[in-house]
């Protein structure tokens, strides 16, 4: 089994270097995060794949026009069930 110029006793080595690092729990959590970034990494690069191929539909107008206002209506009655902020000098 070659790994290009690596032999096996440098990847063994390279492991064993690995390991006294970051010790024997650190190494499945990097190797965790490390699966996670790919797997991310190709999600990504399939979605942007996906928007460049297929159009985007067009906005409907009408519905634009009717989530306007419920939205400031949203933010409204948040402003106004916030309380009132202590003061901190009289």
């Amino acid at each position: 089994m070659s790994f290009g110029n690596f032999g096996f006793t440098e990847m063994l080595m390279l492991l064993v270097i690995v390991l006294v690092l970051f010790g024997a729990r650190r190494v499945p959590e990097i190797g965790a995060s490390i699966g996670k970034g790919i797997r991310e990494f190709k999600r990504n690069i399939s979605d942007v794949d996906r928007q460049i191929r297929e159009p985007e539909p067009e906005p409907d107008i009408r519905t634009e026009r009717i989530a306007a206002p419920e939205r400031e209506t949203v933010a409204r009655r948040d402003e106004e069930s916030r309380p009132e902020p202590k003061r901190l000098l009289n």
